[in-house]
């Protein structure tokens, strides 16, 4: 006899699962197609290994086939009582995992797009109708910004220092010292200052993002909220938008004056540069349009690190373990994302 699963055969398909097996343990050998399987966790290897026990004690053989490599994999955490075997008579192609990949990042993409609509649109609706909390926001902004500024200013500080050293290494060769101060001034305040704030944000909280939405996922307080009809993109993640894109420009002009001070200190101490000509070479090089540049980024890469933190969150599943791995892929998807953004936001302020 021949019977086929399909779908996945997770924690909350258990009870559906153990029904459908139950009237099979009895009835002769028994092939289980796995073909149609498309995830299996260690809820659903455990009730298929205690199907196969208690077939076995009925007298039926029970031979699982067709399972992909990744439930095969996981089929293989639980041991299987003889007769019980496992048989991978199916391996995906190049083709089908280039496909399947390509799949995935399309609906990875849209779930993306659908959550950055949803926080705009939560988030003008909330500063329209004054819905959100006041306390949420200001306590995000201190977990996200202030709390921060220690180690954003000591990074600051010595990537000024190094840069200025670096710089006039090469610039003092040519009897042209002074424009370490044109260098650090606009490459701090257009790119490096927002770039390197936002590298830091996405490792600090992006991931602390991740990790609390998917420990709300595994915890099932998630469900929670949705069963006492709270939208969870509204009651969670918009006051940390929220907060983020206040703190981010903030902590990134801070980093710029940090960085500006790091670099001024190397200017006077080892190249000799008095102080007024280092200022005044800064009021030259330095516009307002390069410190509008690097605050406008500032809030675009704060928004883009709370929504995939806030993406990777909602999609953990699987376990405690799985909240790790969220966290990870949060930062470097996060990192990643921004340094493409940075990308795009240097051609179009160069072809403008």
């Amino acid at each position: 006899m021949k019977h086929q699963l399909s779908g996945n055969l997770t924690r909350d398909r258990a009870d559906a699962l153990v029904r459908e097996l139950e009237p099979l343990v009895t009835g002769g050998p028994l092939e289980l197609d796995m073909s149609a399987v498309a995830a299996i966790d260690t809820a659903g290897v455990a009730i298929v290994a205690a199907f196969a026990r208690r077939a076995k004690a009925a007298g039926t053989g029970v031979t699982l086939i067709g399972a992909s490599d990744n439930v095969a994999r996981t089929l293989a955490l639980f041991p299987m009582p003889d007769p019980a075997k496992v048989e991978e008579v199916y391996r995906e192609g190049w083709l089908e995992r280039i496909a399947e990949r390509w799949f995935r990042g399309r609906e990875l993409g849209m779930a993306y797009l659908i959550l950055c609509a949803d926080i705009l649109w939560f988030t003008v609706q909330a500063v329209v109708t004054r819905t959100v909390r006041a306390r949420d926001v200001a306590n995000q902004m201190a977990a996200m910004g202030s709390q921060a500024l220690g180690v954003v200013g000591l990074m600051s500080f010595l990537i000024g220092a190094v840069l200025a050293l670096q710089a006039a290494a090469q610039l003092r060769q040519f009897g042209a010292s002074i424009f370490v101060a044109d260098l650090l001034s606009v490459s701090l305040t257009r790119e490096l200052g927002p770039l390197i704030t936002a590298i830091m944000v996405a490792g600090r909280s992006g991931s602390a993002v991740a990790a609390e939405i998917g420990t709300m996922v595994i915890t099932e307080e998630i469900d929670a909220l949705h069963t006492m009809g709270l939208n969870t993109t509204r009651f969670l993640i918009v006051p940390k938008a929220m907060a983020i894109t206040l703190t981010q420009p903030l902590l990134t002009m801070y980093a710029n004056v940090i960085a500006m001070i790091g670099g001024f200190l190397v200017a006077i101490l080892y190249l000799g540069i008095s102080p007024v000509a280092f200022w005044s070479r800064v009021r030259e090089a330095l516009f307002l349009r390069d410190i509008i540049t690097g605050l406008l980024k500032a809030a675009v890469f704060a928004n883009i690190i709370v929504s995939i933190g806030a993406l990777c969150g909602f999609r953990t599943g699987g376990g405690a373990d799985a909240v790790g791995r969220s966290t990870t892929t949060s930062v470097v998807a996060g990192i990643f994302t921004v340094i493409v953004a940075d990308a795009a936001f240097s051609l179009l302020f160069y072809f403008n």
